[in-house]
């Protein structure tokens, strides 16, 4: 409800204005008898966000060691910082599950709340596929007969099945292994940076590249803009948090420390205790390069490191979205099924097994124009995401924000100014065949919507209505 200002109100008359704002922010609709604790919450956003510095090899063969560098040091300012402090007020003002999908709803209505959900979702079990055919593709390095065939088909299958009974078993369950998985796999990299030490010529930091290799910008802003991305999937979580209030500031703080180190750290130590072969340095090369480091012993730590950072960030995504289907079932966007929960371990099983589902039949498929499709509506998403921010600022000024950026609206005009400029990027740059699946993607949340209210007034399948909602938000 649109805040409204007239001179002739009475003391009163603002204060009931006020209240109503205040009753716009809905309770935790679900209740979990073991609460997810500080340190599962801290590496549960590491994972969603990047699970060690596996992939960043790519910003030095783009564009040399300086850049690279500087890239990771500086584009958290720019882009990280910015999304975590948008999920910090936002989960802490609105601590249910659904995250983001709570936050266009209540902004601009239903149909954004929706659209918003259809969007991220696809784009989260799209990247879900992906995962069990990385942890496939190492072990084929060992086990040469999963290289393709029947082999491969059932280890793919076999994985995901694997890996989401153990998201079925519960979130505290996968919290802690998240804290094991996350330890684990960055040792050899702690190992490798403190054996480096004495082989680091810091004039290797500066180098601008080879001469000769041309520079890759685009994959250099990509390689940056994935690896330092995707803050708010856990804000999905936030109905499962011991005391969301307090610990999702405390959280994401600990987890962009987390990433940030992880990145910049192997990255100063490989480049400067190694001679610069820039066209070695693609997706892998640090494994090579802890080789030439400490050892072949590392080489295998860092390859193992690899698959448990896979799986980590497997659970993670698959948790967002499982509880984001059961958030849009509390807000009433989807059936009261969707919200269902495990007898034994009270997780949304559904919800699981449609992600798992969906995600084995893309997995399946030659899917690289659909993964760039599921990051360009992860890019329509945070725009979306940027303006229910600024939005809800003007909607709900009175709006209780347990943490609150420390701006007024034009500075925070300002800051979702800039990463908003890499989201137009990323959509200016896609390709027709990511357009057009885009566009009937998002033709089908468009249908979605549609078809879930014809399924409210035909009552064929049961929705939490207006008024138990109210039941259960929070009044001041």
């Amino acid at each position: 409800m649109q805040s409204m200002r007239a001179s002739e109100f009475s003391t009163s008359s603002q204060s009931l204005i006020e209240q109503d704002q205040t009753e716009s922010q809905p309770k935790i609709t679900t209740k979990s008898p073991k609460k997810l604790a500080f340190l599962p919450l801290v590496f549960l956003i590491y994972f969603e966000v990047s699970g060690g510095p596996y992939g960043e090899e790519s910003a030095v063969g783009a564009a040399g060691p300086l850049f690279a560098i500087l890239g990771f040091l500086i584009f958290p300012f720019i882009w990280s910082i910015p999304e975590a402090l948008v999920t910090a007020e936002l989960a802490t003002a609105y601590p249910g599950n659904g995250g983001f999908v709570i936050w266009a709803h209540q902004a601009f209505g239903p149909f954004w709340g929706s659209l918003m959900g259809s969007w991220k979702f696809l784009s989260g079990v799209i990247n879900l596929a992906s995962y069990p055919i990385l942890c496939v593709d190492y072990l084929k390095l060992v086990i040469p007969i999963f290289s393709s065939g029947l082999p491969r088909f059932v280890a793919v299958f076999v994985s995901t099945l694997v890996l989401s009974f153990l998201n079925y078993s519960g979130l505290s369950i996968v919290g802690y292994t998240a804290v094991g998985l996350g330890i684990v796999s960055l040792c050899p990299f702690i190992i490798m940076s403190l054996v480096a030490i004495p082989k680091i010529d810091p004039s290797r930091w500066i180098s601008l590249g080879q001469k000769g290799v041309k520079k890759d910008w685009t994959l250099f802003i990509n390689t940056l803009f994935w690896n330092l991305n995707f803050w708010d999937n856990a804000s999905t979580l936030a109905g499962e948090v011991e005391e969301p209030q307090k610990l999702y500031p405390r959280a994401l703080f600990s987890a962009g420390i987390l990433t940030c180190l992880g990145y910049v750290i192997p990255l100063l130590a490989a480049t400067g205790a190694i001679p610069l072969d820039q066209e070695d340095w693609v997706d892998g090369y640090l494994a090579s390069a802890g080789e030439m480091i400490a050892g072949k012993w590392l080489k295998f730590w860092i390859e193992i490191g690899a698959v448990l950072s896979i799986i980590g960030l497997f659970e993670a995504q698959l948790s967002s979205c499982a509880y984001q289907l059961l958030g849009m079932a509390d807000l009433g966007i989807l059936p009261m099924i969707f919200g269902a929960r495990s007898k034994w371990f009270n997780t949304p099983w559904l919800g699981i097994l449609i992600s798992t589902v969906i995600a084995l039949s893309v997995s399946y498929l030659d899917f690289t124009d659909i993964i760039s499709s599921a990051n360009f509506l992860y890019s329509l998403g945070m725009l979306l995401e940027f303006a229910s921010f600024l939005w809800l600022r003007v909607k709900f000024p009175a709006l209780k924000r347990p943490f609150e950026v420390p701006m007024g609206l034009p500075g925070l005009v300002v800051m979702c100014l800039i990463p908003s400029g890499f989201l137009v990027y990323v959509l200016a740059v896609a390709t027709k065949a990511v357009y057009l699946v885009s566009a009937l993607m998002t033709l089908f949340g468009v249908a979605w919507y549609l078809c879930m209210n014809l399924s409210k007034s035909k009552t064929w399948f049961d929705f939490k209505m207006e008024e138990e909602k109210l039941d259960n938000e929070e009044r001041a």
